[in-house]
């Protein structure tokens, strides 16, 4: 069974350790609320500190990519599939609005971006319209490449999911992260190919990547390798 605490730290925030007897080494992944580590049982804390010290300044370099860039009115989103912007209004709350070339988010002309609770509000109202875009336009497209490959699925749910683009369960229920909406279309459409997949090979093995290879016209692998370098931007 899992060990988990919590320790304070000054460079991180916080440290998230996982102890488990399972486990062989320590493993190190940099989050937006702070360091999260898994390792097998050590004699104490500080000695899980002293292994987790050579890596303090590339874990901090991580924690800089990992950080959410604050909003302000020069924030954009640019994908192939979904754009938004922000806009000064006359109202005095923040709304989303549909345009032409995108998404528009409303705030009121006075707007103090170097608020906490302005970036809450401004971050809640993105991810609120990414995830209605993602709605609209996903399962149709999931729709479209099953039928062109001839495989069922039972539902798509739209999830605001981070650490994973998409899932299939056994009973070939799909999730898709509404992150998908700012990949490009070509890798949008390789994790629905990849989920899509599973509906008929559950497990990644070589009949999974047969399959996927002949539905990304033998590129399975470059285009997982190329996903790798993406993850969400806010």
């Amino acid at each position: 069974m899992a060990k988990k605490q919590i320790v304070s730290d000054a460079d991180f925030g916080q440290i998230f350790i996982v102890t488990r007897r399972t486990v062989r080494n320590v493993t190190m992944r940099m989050k937006e609320d702070g360091l999260h580590v898994t390792t097998p049982p050590f004699r104490s804390v500080k000695a899980l500190l002293d292994v987790i010290r050579p890596f303090r300044e590339r874990l901090l370099k991580l924690k800089a990519d990992v950080s959410p860039k604050p909003f302000d009115w020069d924030y954009r989103l640019e994908a192939e599939c979904f754009r938004l912007w922000l806009e000064p209004s006359r109202l005095k709350h923040f709304t989303v609005r549909s345009a032409e070339e995108g998404v528009k988010i409303c705030c009121p002309e006075d707007t103090d971006f170097s608020d906490k609770r302005v970036q809450t509000l401004v971050r809640n109202a993105i991810a609120r319209a990414l995830k209605k875009r993602a709605e609209e336009y996903l399962p149709p497209l999931v729709a479209c490449w099953a039928e062109r490959y001839g495989l069922s699925y039972r539902t798509v749910k739209i999830t605001k999911a981070r650490s994973r683009w998409g899932s299939c369960s056994s009973e070939r229920h799909i999730s898709l992260s509404y992150y998908l909406m700012l990949l490009p279309a070509h890798l949008m459409d390789y994790v629905i190919l990849h989920e899509l997949a599973h509906t008929r090979e559950m497990n990644h093995g070589p009949r999974f990547w047969e399959l996927l290879d002949r539905m990304t016209e033998g590129r399975a692998l470059a285009l997982r390798k190329e996903l790798r370098a993406y993850r969400p931007v806010f």
